[in-house]
């Protein structure tokens, strides 16, 4: 796309360049805020961050053949580069990648989900839902991006900007026209969802999460930025959890239709009642009887715990809103698995495992009160906490763990540049008397055999913070590391032991 015409998508302030030259008939190939990932045709946008600044490596971008820049303040380059300035970068790349890709959100029904827990199993009930039945959906959140047979890892819950409208164009492409999107909390602040229109918004619950020095200064900017998403994005329908005691508050000052979901308050639009938990050979899981505009239909699904019944109740309040029928919808999310979402599996010894992707103190604490429910012989969690960011998360997790589990074990969870050992010690200083036992065995693949190998018959085996995750992030490398192919090459190899 010519600059002048990709230009006509922002504000600024000037173009400098000191050579002399005119943008118009300059053609963009790309547009990125990495400068590793620039070319000679590529126009590089510096954006302010929490660890780094990209106006820093504007000259490494010049280096890699990049010649066009957008900026929030003069930068001192040779005289062929040209230099946009602009107020606010964030917004501007946001409009440039909008515009570079022929504005594929217009052209799209979008569906956000917000909130601290529930996100990714929402989204893919209702990805799995409407795909199902006749309504080509793409997804793009934390489990990846994923429309018709394609499959993309992502870094972040919500990519940047380019790679949202690449990956949109890609969808509309291949006539995939409805999208389910989970919007976390940075999207929101990094303006990387800045412009585009969601049609539907969700609201799951809200509790203190991602505050840090990298992340949100407190939680007051963290429920805020969620908040957005319900007044600043054109939002014509609202699904809330109007039992979380922030439901009405994030979405009181929105013109939009909405409909409540709920448990407790027996007033909302739908509400579970008369729900049972259930536990047969690989399935953990959850019933009840939903209340729609007067009428009440069963609900059944392979997930546990109270928790699942609000994704529940979101999928039908979103489906129904696309045209499906309560009956279609429960009839195919009866049958819906989530990878790294209670990822369920049966030992030959009759112990169940866990794969969960609850990597803090409340989805933890869901987690393992939701699984209690069925009660497990013993309640075994095995956990461990990143490194390098969200520290409060230790304390939560440790917590947690030491009261609701019977038996835990400390290990690594992408400890990156942090000894795994300081990690774990942090942990289990929150471990204190009365807690339950712990063993500490920071190689994670050691300490899953370990769990496995002194399982009994009746235990479930919570295997938490990973989830979906095919890595394990050491020292700034990204190793392959599938908790599923452990639990089930273990499964394989107990069942041959007791065969020979």
């Amino acid at each position: 796309m010519l600059l002048s015409e990709l230009l006509k998508a922002i504000d600024y302030n000037s173009i400098i360049n000191r050579s002399g030259s005119e943008p118009e008939n300059i053609d963009i190939l790309s547009l990125s805020c990495d400068s590793r990932k620039v070319f000679d045709d590529s126009m590089f946008v510096c954006l302010p961050g929490a660890v780094a600044d990209g106006h820093a490596f504007a000259r490494s971008a010049y280096g890699e053949g990049c010649r066009i820049f957008v900026v929030e303040r003069e930068i001192q380059l040779p005289d062929d580069a040209f230099i946009i300035i602009t107020s606010d970068t964030r917004t501007a790349f946001a409009r440039l990648s909008a515009k570079f890709f022929g504005d594929p959100a217009e052209e799209m029904t979008i569906i956000g989900i917000t909130g601290t827990k529930g996100k990714t199993t929402s989204s893919l009930l209702i990805y799995d839902i409407l795909n199902k039945n006749g309504i080509p959906t793409g997804y793009i959140g934390s489990n990846g991006v994923f429309f018709q047979n394609t499959r993309f890892h992502t870094v972040n819950t919500t990519p940047e900007s380019y790679d949202l409208h690449m990956h949109m164009r890609k969808m509309l492409d291949a006539g995939v026209n409805t999208l389910v999107m989970e919007v976390s909390s940075q999207a929101l602040k990094m303006a990387r969802v800045h412009g585009i229109k969601f049609n539907i918004c969700v609201f799951t619950n809200l509790s203190p999460d991602h505050i840090g020095e990298f992340e949100h200064p407190d939680f007051d900017d963290y429920k805020n930025c969620k908040r957005s998403l319900f007044n600043n994005y054109g939002a014509e329908y609202i699904v809330y959890n109007a039992d979380d005691e922030y439901g009405e508050e994030m979405v009181a000052s929105s013109r939009a239709d909405k409909a409540s979901i709920a448990i407790r308050k027996k007033d909302a639009d739908l509400c579970a009642d008369r729900i049972t938990y259930f536990r047969s050979p690989g399935t953990i899981g959850v019933s009840f009887e939903c209340t729609r505009l007067g009428k009440t239909f069963p609900v059944a699904l392979s997930f546990p715990g109270e928790f699942s019944v609000y994704n529940a109740l979101t999928a039908i309040a979103v489906c129904s809103r696309m045209g499906l029928s309560p009956e279609v919808i429960c009839n195919t999310m009866k049958e819906t698995r989530i990878k790294g979402r209670f990822e369920t599996y049966e030992l030959p010894n009759g112990a169940t495992v866990v794969i969960d992707y609850a990597h803090n103190g409340v989805s933890l604490k869901a987690a393992l009160q939701g699984l209690r429910t069925y009660e497990p012989t013993r309640l075994i969690c095995l956990f461990g906490s990143i490194g390098g960011r969200t520290r409060m998360r230790r304390a939560e997790l440790g917590l947690v763990a030491s009261r609701d589990a019977d038996f835990c074990i400390l290990t690594s969870d992408n400890p990156d540049n942090e000894p795994p050992a300081a990690i774990i010690s942090e942990i289990a200083s929150y471990f204190t008397a009365g807690s339950c036992p712990y063993v500490a065995i920071p190689d994670r693949k050691q300490a899953i055999e370990y769990a496995l190998s002194h399982s009994e018959k009746g235990d479930i085996i919570l295997l938490a913070g990973k989830g979906h995750e095919t890595y394990q992030t050491v020292c700034g490398v990204r190793l392959d590391f599938s908790e599923a192919e452990i639990v089930s090459d273990y499964a394989h190899e107990f069942a041959n032991d007791n065969l020979s």
